[in-house]
């Protein structure tokens, strides 16, 4: 009999996984089929964010931006669960590969987790400053 995976643990293995580097399937793979996915942004100029579906558009979100950006800096500072919910809290520095400018940002990520899989998907960072370093 399989269990259900507890949010700690599904978030605890996601950030694993990006961090890691591991397939973008595999990191796919800890999203519910519909997901509530969006990053917030200027999405005619920053292809990663905007609303994704499922775990292919999760897979495709991380493969987008493994392609655009060099992670340089990608430092946790707070991980709180409540129940269903995640917050991680951080600071991160990426350099856009076709500019060379540099991404400097703190961050947070509000999951919600159900059924063992991630149902709600929301990054937040400077949107302004990402624009403004892709362009």
């Amino acid at each position: 009999m399989q269990t259900v995976k507890s949010t700690r643990e599904v978030v605890e293995s996601f950030l694993s996984l990006t961090g890691q580097g591991a397939p973008v399937e595999q990191i796919g793979e800890l999203f519910s089929s519909d997901v509530d996915f969006f990053i917030a942004g200027d999405v005619a100029n920053v292809p990663w964010i905007g609303r994704k579906n499922g775990p292919t558009g999760a897979a495709e979100f991380y493969r987008q931006i493994r392609e655009a950006i060099i992670s340089e800096t990608f430092d946790v500072s707070d991980l709180m669960v409540q129940d269903r919910r995640a917050i991680i809290l951080g600071n991160l520095e990426s350099r856009v590969r076709q500019t060379g400018k540099l991404i400097t940002t703190e961050f947070a990520f509000d999951l919600v987790v159900e059924g063992g899989k991630i149902s709600r998907f929301r990054l937040f960072e400077d949107s302004f400053a990402v624009a403004q370093a892709v362009a």
